[in-house]
């Protein structure tokens, strides 16, 4: 019988040939493609892949291409992308924003009608498995110099305690010593004035109210601008009106105009597939973080509003009961999109990543917040604490340790400073103090990390510069074990990945990388760069193992309380070592202040598993997650999908 060499053998034979080859080759260019041949073979060996993983580029047909700025996990398996206007501003003015919905499983897709424009909103799962959207663009910044009309911020007085009004968009308003006239942009309710009475003497005294607008000129030119602080009569009023309502504004400018918010939010339903309109914020929010607490509702915290400016610490919960939202009766300021972790008794730990606005010397110190006394506990001992804006921060797997590490970060603004430092802190310690971590691949900002089922962290790309300047992105990908402390290598990942990129975990198990967003895609920064629309999936290396521990679905509840017991079907029960409930992740910015990994105890049965959810609704908030099986080499099952009710609706019990 002829002998015939096996596939993997013929493989080799392929490879031993190219470095054969590739030795004797001296033109640079001939070995540039030998060694990318070379490359190639290489890391599709499964030897490679068993160490390292896999790297997969996801076919996406044309029409659903789009800018993925946003990405969150739904309970039905598939992720929603969101573009919304996609950064940028021709899309914007055309109203084209864009949500695709995408089955991983199938590799299927769907354009879901986008309500606003919802590039730089903010995201959080609720009790229900619907998810919570809310702010967004209400306008596009303008840089000095491409500013084409002046214009500004407009304070609109009310002097009528009686009486309440709203101008529309469009309002005239002419300056009494400058003569020129500016138009509102979008309408204001200006509020009634405060009336106070004195109980002694009976003095009534009113107190004017005051709203905000974002006005321009009506024409372009240096002409129309103003110089100095002036009153503005308002068009179209008439009687007392004319008197109680009037408009006092500053400079008004060509200077730079910032992206503005919107009040907008929605909850998106995975069941019917479309946006649901909820109430408004108090507080237009654009780069907001929504944070969910332990009984379900959300807390919304900072972006920039309606006229540019970071909210100045006006925080506000929703209640997905109501759909209203609700101010904090305090104040507390922190800079857009800050990494904000639903901690042991309901508090509230900022690591000190954000992901952009604001001022560089307020609301960038790390600490445990209690939204009830509003007192905040600053956690020291930091490195790096100039270079915190754009890193990331995770929740170290299980969630019970209330370990949590920072990773990467740069400067403030377009800083071209970052690190490649990591600092974890452990907030059980009497005294919670960062310490340093292993070192990143590389110094970055805007790396992905991503929790995985079997308790490590796999961290990936990042730029070493402001959105990838100089042609700095970072190709390059670890996992770190939380138990060791330590970081290892793994599969190179296939496009570089910066501002607007972001990295989830799949129920099969797999990991998701989307987004890009580079200034220039050269090194002397003289060629404009283009959005990464490619998404790409990482297959860890604990997908290429011989068998698979598989957890059964059916038969299983579908829904288990806080400190209730619910048992699963297994064929591997015997191998089974661990079981973790991981929260559906959704990323945006640097940002994913959802993803979170739980320790389940659990007993083997004779064919299957019982496991025990723990009774504290702060470590498990309410919702949907993804209960996995790890076998003792490390291999997790395919996730089956659990709800976990709100305790004040259920509480620890029997499951469902």
């Amino acid at each position: 019988m002829k002998y015939r060499p096996s596939r993997r053998t013929r493989r080799f034979g392929i490879g031993a040939a190219a470095v054969t080859v590739l030795a004797g080759m001296n033109g640079p260019a001939l070995y540039r493609f030998s060694s990318a041949q070379y490359h190639d073979y290489k890391i599709n060996q499964p030897e490679y892949k068993a160490e390292n993983g896999h790297w997969d580029v996801v076919n996406v047909p044309k029409e659903y291409r789009i800018n993925t700025i946003h990405a969150a996990l739904l309970h039905t398996g598939k992720v929603l992308l969101v573009a919304g206007s996609g950064n940028n501003a021709k899309n914007f003015d055309a109203k084209s924003f864009r949500t695709v919905l995408w089955d991983p499983e199938k590799n299927t897709y769907r354009n879901i009608p986008t309500p606003q424009d919802l590039f730089c909103s903010g995201h959080s799962q609720l009790p229900d498995g619907k998810l919570l959207v809310a702010g967004g663009t209400q306008r596009y910044e303008k840089l000095k110099g491409d500013v084409e009309k002046a214009g500004g911020l407009m304070f609109v007085h009310n002097e009528d305690p009686d009486k309440p009004k709203t101008l529309p968009a469009g309002t005239r308003f002419t300056g009494k010593e400058n003569g020129k006239t500016f138009e509102s942009k979008d309408p204001v309710l200006v509020p009634r004035a405060k009336k106070k009475t004195n109980a002694k003497t009976g003095k009534v005294t009113v107190t004017a109210s005051t709203a905000r607008v974002y006005v321009e000129a009506r024409r372009k030119g240096e002409k129309y601008q103003t110089g100095t602080e002036d009153n503005y009569r308002i068009s179209g009023l008439k009687g007392k009106d004319r008197r109680n309502f009037y408009g006092i504004a500053q400079k008004l400018s060509f200077d730079k105009k910032d992206f503005q918010g919107i009040k907008q939010a929605y909850e998106f339903d995975p069941e019917s597939e479309r946006y649901i309109t909820v109430d408004p914020m108090n507080e237009a929010r654009w780069y907001p973080t929504l944070t969910t607490l332990q009984d379900g509702r959300v807390l919304s915290v900072s972006g920039l509003d309606e006229i540019g400016q970071v909210v100045p610490g006006k925080n506000e919960i929703y209640n997905p009961k109501t759909k209203k939202w609700k101010y904090l009766p305090k104040k507390r300021f922190f800079p857009t999109y800050p990494s904000l972790f639903l901690t042991e008794k309901g508090r509230i730990f900022y690591t000190g990543s954000n992901a952009g606005y604001g001022p560089d010397d307020k609301g960038r110190t790390p600490g445990i917040w209690d939204l009830k006394s509003n007192k905040f506990q600053v956690v020291p001992g930091i490195s790096d604490p100039k270079l915190l804006e754009t890193s990331m921060s995770v929740m170290l797997p299980p969630a019970q340790d209330q370990r949590f590490m920072v990773l990467g970060g740069g400067g403030v603004g377009e800083s071209p400073r970052s690190t490649a430092g990591t600092r974890i802190v452990d907030l059980k310690d009497d005294q919670p103090r960062f310490k340093d971590g292993p070192d990143l691949y590389e110094k970055v900002r805007y790396p992905s990390s991503v929790i995985l089922p079997d308790d490590t962290v796999l961290t990936t790309n990042g730029s070493g510069d402001y959105r990838g300047r100089s042609d700095t992105n970072v190709l390059k990908a670890e996992l770190y074990d939380p138990k060791t402390n330590r970081t290892r290598a793994v599969a190179d990942p296939l496009v570089g990945r910066n501002y607007h990129s972001g990295a989830l975990l799949l129920p099969d198990g797999r990991v998701m990388s989307f987004g890009s967003d580079s200034l220039f895609q050269d090194k002397a920064n003289t060629k404009p760069g283009e959005f990464q629309q490619q998404i790409d999936l990482y297959t860890p290396p604990y997908l290429y193992r011989d068998s698979r521990p598989k957890l059964a679905a059916e038969g299983g509840p579908k829904t288990v309380k806080l400190g209730a017991t619910a048992t699963y079907k297994t064929a591997h029960a015997s191998a089974i070592e661990k079981m973790r409930l991981i929260r559906p992740s959704s990323f945006t910015h640097v940002t994913n202040v959802e993803q979170r990994s739980i320790a389940l105890d659990f007993k083997r049965t004779k064919d299957g598993i019982t496991v025990r959810l723990p009774k504290d609704s702060s470590l498990v908030p309410p919702g949907y997650y993804m209960l996995n099986a790890v076998d003792d080499e490390g291999t997790p099952s395919k996730a089956v999908w659990v709800k976990v009710p709100a305790a004040s609706t259920g509480g620890a019990g029997t499951s469902s």
